[in-house]
């Protein structure tokens, strides 16, 4: 059998109800309904339409997801993204518009000890100034 080493891809026209496994790289583009366990990459597709719990090592989402998501390493949510439910990566980068509703819990991926700290990934170009909080003047 020949080796497979694309993006397996399904579909905005793809509806499915039950869990999905996957190895490698998958893209989504469709509508789910159930549980989501992967080692790989998985991608939520702008037409994509999640409805339950999502594990895998590495996701990026650009779609809507309703569901609890656990990352092992990045997790990417897109400027025009809609995620509600709970949220546990090594990494998390939240872009300017994206919609999050629910907790996050950022976790260090490595046991290095108990000093170790959630990394912190920012995407501004150019940082705005800090403003006091109830009208405090500077």
């Amino acid at each position: 059998m020949a080796e497979h080493s694309g993006k397996d891809v399904l579909s905005s026209d793809v509806e499915i109800k039950g869990s999905i496994k996957f190895q490698k790289e998958l893209l989504i583009d469709g509508k789910v309904e159930g549980e989501i366990h992967s080692d790989g990459a998985l991608t939520i597709g702008e037409n994509a339409d999640i409805r339950g719990e999502i594990k895998t090592k590495s996701i990026t989402v650009f779609g809507k997801v309703q569901g609890n998501i656990t990352v092992g390493e990045r997790c990417e949510l897109k400027s025009r993204c809609t995620l509600q439910g709970d949220l546990k990566a090594a990494r998390l980068v939240i872009e300017e518009g994206a919609t999050f509703v629910g907790k996050s819990e950022v976790t260090s991926g490595k046991a290095t000890g108990s000093n170790s700290r959630p990394e912190l990934v920012r995407n501004d170009e150019s940082p705005a100034p800090v403003k006091a909080a109830f009208g405090a003047r500077a």
